[in-house]
């Protein structure tokens, strides 16, 4: 018999990649739909950015797919090279979302603060955790504790994860006030907007999952250790 938490892991697993593919049907399904007011992902970038008064930030070009994203460490919007240059719903939604993070990090958004804090811990946690981790699954049986402590550090990611999430609803929120308000979608073109972002989100609450589920894996080893040793 399975144990319950593999059940998870693998339950985690497969709703991941079912979400991640419904995702990218969604988005190559709406990058067909041409917008009628005719603008690209960068024009609606620019525009948003203007009318929030932000001026010091970049829309630019990255490479990939689904690969956009706000950095505010130089504080650029980067679209994707479809998104970047689209005329559609698809590109409208995810210029808006970007700009939705710019527009969080000018009025200092307590939860984009808090998540940006974390940053710099995660990234030194990040060298140390999978080697703990590892070791730690292969010294059980005389110590728990190199697990335990690849468990604490594993926690600060799962936290990570959860901590996104109001992050990135609260941008998909602001895009679409802004895109309906601004008058760049029609009422067709705003529900295609709003079903792309909801299933970009989709993706973000899997993974705190999935982060969640994993973590759960890894203590549960570790007691299984502590009552051998």
């Amino acid at each position: 018999m399975f144990s319950p938490i593999y059940i998870v892991l693998l339950v985690a697993m497969v709703v991941s990649w079912l979400v991640q593919r419904r995702l990218k049907s969604k988005f190559e399904q709406y990058s067909q739909v041409g917008l009628q007011n005719g603008l690209s992902g960068k024009q609606i970038a620019e525009l948003m950015l203007a009318d929030n008064g932000i001026t010091d930030v970049r829309v630019i070009s990255t490479e990939g797919r689904l690969t956009d994203h706000y950095n505010p460490a130089d504080k650029t919007v980067n679209l994707s090279e479809a998104v970047y240059a689209e005329r559609s719903a698809a590109a409208a939604a995810v210029a808006a979302h970007e700009c939705g993070h710019a527009v969080q990090h000018a009025t200092a958004y307590n939860m984009l603060q808090f998540r940006s804090a974390m940053v710099p811990a995660l990234s030194a946690v990040s060298r140390f955790m999978p080697i703990l981790l590892i070791a730690g699954v292969f010294l059980l049986n005389r110590t728990p504790w190199p697990l335990g402590a690849g468990v604490v550090l594993f926690s600060l990611t799962t936290l990570f994860a959860f901590v996104t999430l109001p992050v990135e609803f609260d941008a998909s929120k602001r895009a679409l006030a802004w895109i309906d308000k601004r008058g760049i979608v029609t009422p067709q073109e705003h529900a295609m907007a709003k079903d792309a972002l909801w299933w970009a989100a989709m993706t973000y609450v899997v993974a705190a999952l999935s982060s969640l589920a994993t973590l759960l894996y890894y203590v549960s080893l570790f007691l299984g250790g502590r009552r051998n040793s």
